[in-house]
C-alpha cells in the first residue's frame, strides 16, 4: 500500500485532496499561522557547495520563536510566583494587625508566619542588652549575644538569603535541624532597642538563593518592627 493510500485510509484525505482543498481555500494558512510551526519547509536543490540561505533563515526564525515562547512562559511563571508571594505577605500583615495583645503579636510572627509563608521555622531574635543573656519571653523569641546580627548578616545588610546551610541553634533553637535554607531580615524596633532579626527557615535546600527579589521580605520586616514598636509603646 502506498503512503498516499495509507494516509487517505487513516485520515480520509489523500495528498491530492489536501492539496486541492488548500488551493481552493488560500486564506486557510494565513488564518491559522500556528500550523506553519509544524510544517517542514521544502529544501531547494541549488547545486553542490551552494547554501540555501532561505532555509537557514526559516530555521533561525523558528528557533527565535521557540526561545521567545520559552521566555514568555518563564515570565508568566515568575509573575505568578511574585503574585503568590505578595498575597502571602499581605496575609501576614493582616494577621499582625489583627493581634489583640503583644503576646498574640509575637505568636503571630513566630507561628502564623511559618504557616502563611509555607515555611518550617520562623523566629524572632533580639540581641542581649548587656553581658547577661535574658530569657526569652515567648516561644520562638531568642535572645542572642550582642553582635550576632552583624555577624550573621554582615554590617549594613538588611536582608540575607542563604541557599544551602545548617540552621544555627542560637537563631532557630530546637528547630535548627530542620533548616537547610533561610532568609534573614534585620529589624530595628527603636533607637533604644538592641538590633534584631527575623529568621525564615525552610527544610528545602535552595528555596532561598542569591538573586531572588527581597523587597517583599524587607517590607514585611519593616511592618513587623513597627507593629512591635506600637505595642511596646502601649505597654
Amino acid at each position: 500500500m502506498t503512503q498516499t493510500r495509507k494516509n487517505k485510509k487513516e485520515t480520509g484525505f489523500g495528498e491530492e485532496e489536501v492539496a486541492r482543498w488548500l488551493s481552493e481555500n488560500p486564506d486557510f494558512l494565513p488564518q491559522h499561522p500556528e500550523l506553519l510551526d509544524d510544517l517542514a519547509a521544502p529544501a531547494r536543490e541549488l547545486g553542490r557547495g551552494v547554501a540555501d540561505l532561505q532555509q537557514a533563515l526559516i530555521e533561525k526564525l523558528r528557533g527565535d520563536v521557540d526561545l521567545a515562547l520559552q521566555h514568555q512562559r518563564e515570565l508568566v511563571e515568575t509573575s505568578r510566583a511574585n503574585l503568590n508571594s505578595q498575597t502571602r505577605i499581605h496575609e501576614c500583615i493582616v494577621a499582625m494587625m489583627s493581634a489583640n495583645s503583644f503576646e498574640q503579636l509575637i505568636q503571630t510572627i513566630t507561628t502564623d508566619f511559618a504557616v502563611l509563608l509555607d515555611l518550617d521555622v520562623v523566629t524572632l531574635c533580639i540581641e542581649a542588652d548587656g553581658t547577661e543573656l535574658g530569657a526569652p519571653h515567648s516561644r520562638g523569641v531568642h535572645i542572642v549575644p550582642a553582635g550576632t546580627v552583624d555577624h550573621a548578616m554582615g554590617s549594613g545588610r538588611h536582608v540575607l538569603l542563604r541557599s544551602f546551610i545548617e540552621g544555627e541553634p542560637e537563631i532557630y533553637g530546637g528547630g535548627a535541624p530542620l533548616v537547610a535554607s533561610d532568609a534573614l531580615a534585620r529589624i530595628s524596633i527603636s533607637p533604644n532597642t538592641p538590633p534584631g532579626l527575623i529568621a525564615f527557615g525552610s527544610r528545602t535546600a535552595g528555596k532561598f538563593e542569591a538573586g531572588q527579589a527581597v523587597e517583599l521580605l524587607a517590607f514585611l520586616a519593616r511592618v513587623t518592627e513597627r507593629a512591635i514598636r506600637i505595642w511596646l509603646k502601649q505597654s
